[in-house]
């Protein structure tokens, strides 16, 4: 690694830059695919190692759970030890929790990789863009940027065409595993370029993280995911109301610590002034809801068209591609609109997706022992247009009204909630969508019948949540002059 040095304003830009920033797309690229890969990658394991409706889940939720966790404390670990030293580590422990994965013999081994490698994640993705903005002149960061959007793109489209086609071609015998293995040495050769060609920044010690904040909220968000996944197998008992109960308390808790931190002056995993910004959490709590819909979704549909339908992994990849491609054309138009008609734009997005999904609500539910993949293709790319259209708006929407000295700690916030929101999506949609297929196969229904009508039954929670956003719009207030931060660079869409 490069001897550490300071960035002055006035130093040259390192010449290493552009095949740096090469080395930190690969590493954003690797994170972001996973997310996708897996969903197609689920029927597989749930037959090969005999998994649970609730382990599946938690195959999808453990991650995201993590990663949501995980992006505020290691972002400041990122600023307490250097951020290069935290990506590097951070690619490295992704790398070797995809082999874990990948080795895995069990589900709940599975699930244990899962969960490494989601902190694993949220340990290099933070410091991505900071590194980039120290790297870049302003005038590059521009050019620079877009090509974080375009890979967050890619990544989506080619997740799920990936995943089907290592699944199918049964590498060395093996079914899924592949899907986490092929990481390896991609992982391994941006450890090595990165040490090399990454310029080391250093970090600064006297800064402090709030271990008890992050404690706090962290036992809060498990208090209350965990029963939702875990109640319906164990028959919703009173411990899972209790639990649920548990985590609200730790999290007005960590609330209350947040703020004596604040009057004390010491750090805080969540800066104080946001939580009492009212623009800014009502706009975390949309970007929750929002962020709800999608992870689990894709979970439901791979069920369906492998399970219920019998289809192959890469049938079940390409049937949901439109979905990605809708999100990557929205990603590169977005811009053009800058900050113009944010309200209208998010109402639009909402409109899209709600019709999208509607329409394969009815499709999937008039279906009968067979169903067309074509079928699906509008409804998808309509949806994954309002889904790319939404995100960038929500954002600029919510950070509008954040002073420009929070502006940092903000975005990283609001890419909290989208995690958390995703986690508590997964739990709510798997609770309705398994509930009823437990339901259907109880009655006698055929595979094709019992996971139709579950499917379709779930897709209402992404009606329901997309309708409330389409209300919840019109409620952002108009932007204040004396509280104007730049929008985010990027927003990782995960589909």
């Amino acid at each position: 690694m490069s001897s550490p040095h300071a960035h002055a304003a006035d130093a040259p830009p390192d010449p290493r830059r552009w095949i740096g920033l090469f080395v930190l797309l690969i590493a954003n690229f690797m994170n972001l695919i996973d997310v996708t890969i897996v969903n197609v990658a689920l029927p597989s394991m749930r037959e090969n190692l005999g998994a649970t409706d609730n382990q599946i889940e938690w195959v999808v939720a453990a991650y995201v759970l993590a990663f949501a966790l995980g992006l505020l404390p290691f972002g400041r670990l990122g600023d307490i030890l250097g951020r290069t030293r935290l990506f590097l580590w951070g690619v490295a422990g992704f790398t070797a929790a995809s082999a874990l994965c990948g080795m895995s013999s069990s589900i709940e081994m599975l699930i244990v990789a899962r969960v490494i490698q989601g902190l694993a994640g949220a340990m290099m993705t933070p410091q991505v863009l900071a590194i980039a903005t120290v790297t870049f002149p302003p005038h590059e960061r521009g050019q620079a940027f877009s090509l974080f959007g375009l890979s967050a793109g890619l990544a989506s489209v080619c997740g799920p065409i990936l995943g089907g086609i290592l699944i199918e071609a049964q590498l060395f015998g093996m079914d899924w595993e592949p899907i986490f293995l092929v990481n390896i040495p991609v992982g391994i050769a941006a450890v090595v370029a990165g040490w090399f060609l990454i310029p080391s920044l250093p970090g600064h010690p006297g800064l402090k993280n709030d271990f008890i904040g992050i404690g706090l909220f962290g036992l809060g968000i498990v208090a209350v995911v965990f029963p939702i996944v875990e109640g319906r197998a164990y028959g919703w008992p009173l411990w899972a109301f209790g639990l649920i109960a548990a985590g609200l308390v730790l999290i007005a808790l960590f609330v209350f610590w947040t703020r004596s931190r604040a009057k004390a002056g010491e750090s805080q995993l969540l800066n104080y002034d946001l939580l009492k910004n009212k623009d800014f959490m009502f706009g975390a709590l949309v970007v929750t809801i929002y962020a709800s819909g999608i992870p689990g979704l894709f979970m439901v549909i791979s069920l369906l068209l492998q399970s219920g339908f019998g289809m192959t992994p890469l049938q079940s990849g390409l049937t949901n591609t439109p979905f990605s491609v809708g999100v990557l054309i929205a990603s590169l138009i977005a811009g053009r609109f800058g900050s113009h008609y944010l309200r209208s734009r998010l109402a639009v997005a909402g409109v899209l997706l709600v019709a999208g999904i509607g329409s394969l609500h009815f499709i999937i539910a008039g279906a009968g022992d067979t169903i067309s993949t074509w079928s699906f293709l509008v409804p998808l790319l309509v949806a994954g247009i309002g889904l790319g259209t939404g995100f960038s708006t929500l954002f600029q929407l919510v950070l509008r009204n954040v002073p420009p000295r929070d502006a940092g700690a903000g975005s990283g916030a609001l890419q909290a909630f989208q995690q958390v929101g995703g986690a508590l999506g997964i739990a709510l949609i798997g609770e309705i969508f398994f509930t009823h297929l437990a339901g259907e196969f109880a009655a006698g229904s055929t595979p094709a019948a019992a996971f139709g009508q579950s499917a379709s039954m779930a897709l209402w929670y992404q009606v329901i949540a997309f309708t409330l956003i389409i209300v919840l719009a019109f409620f952002f207030r108009g932007p204040d002059p004396k509280k104007q931060s730049a929008p985010p660079i990027h927003v990782p869409i995960e589909a």
